[in-house]
């Protein structure tokens, strides 16, 4: 693996592992009562994750381009190891999620107690803000692990649709890339069709997972659901979204050939 491949690697980590962290956040924000203020303090992570992927972009063109000049290459298990990387993210961002939620929830309080960001910075990077890390470091309870032997909290449906979005969201913009390797002659073209997978993927995600999940959090503000159930339903999702990052590379193919006809046709 060279270093190149590795700075890839690092970066679709970021990106994947912020957006498994969203839901860490989100109970944060309902053990707080602070919806609104969780989330504001989750889109400081968004913008590490969205420079992540301006750059993430540009690499992949260049190893693309370059694999061109050099008359071939191994660009498929780049690929794969590109999105086996989402898949470790994806992971360890679901075993984070107990700790990364006492943290935002601390994050929270202090904000709301001093609100001010360059307060709550300062904080979080001084002794006593690194020193909580420590305290707050919790491995994920056995008992919402033993709750996925339960009925799920969350539709069937709603699962299949999440493990769906996120091979989506994982595979789009590689499959693009892919399909501009597979037929060169059509590259900004296919590059621009990453808009094809990822339209699903957004349409999956912000017209039935999302707001599901969010009258599931209103419910468990409201009492007419526990917090136990709610955090089950988080568990799933979370599963839900590796094997979403594992389903992507076998969707890699497909979808690149997809996208590459697309470009031809069009």
């Amino acid at each position: 693996m060279d270093a190149q491949l590795l700075v890839l690697c690092a970066l679709t980590f970021v990106i994947n592992l912020i957006g498994a962290l969203g839901y860490a956040a989100r109970i944060a924000g309902v053990r707080t009562r602070r919806i609104a203020v969780s989330f504001a303090l989750f889109n400081i992570l968004v913008l590490v994750s969205r420079t992540s992927n301006s750059f993430q972009q540009p690499f992949l063109a260049n190893r693309i381009e370059e694999n061109l000049k050099a008359g071939g290459g191994n660009l498929f298990v780049d690929f794969q190891i590109l999105m086996g990387s989402a898949t470790l993210a994806a992971i360890v961002g679901t075993l984070a999620v107990p700790t990364v939620q006492r943290m935002f929830t601390r994050a929270v309080q202090h904000f709301h107690e001093h609100r001010s960001m360059p307060k709550l910075l300062l904080h979080v990077f001084a002794k006593g803000g690194i020193g909580y890390l420590k305290t707050a470091a919790a491995a994920p309870s056995m008992a919402n692990v033993k709750g996925l032997a339960k009925k799920a909290a969350i539709p069937v449906g709603t699962i299949i649709m999440n493990v769906a979005a996120q091979a989506f969201l994982t595979v789009g913009v590689f499959a693009s890339l892919y399909a501009g390797y597979l037929n060169p002659d059509f590259r900004l073209t296919a590059q621009g069709l990453s808009a094809v997978i990822n339209g699903v993927a957004t349409i999956l995600l912000f017209v039935f997972i999302d707001p599901y999940l969010s009258v599931l959090t209103d419910d468990v503000m409201d009492g007419r659901t526990t917090d136990a159930s709610f955090r089950r339903a988080v568990v799933w999702l979370a599963g839900s979204r590796i094997l979403g990052t594992l389903l992507a590379q076998l969707m890699l193919i497909p979808a690149a050939m997809l996208i590459a006809w697309i470009a031809s046709a069009i």
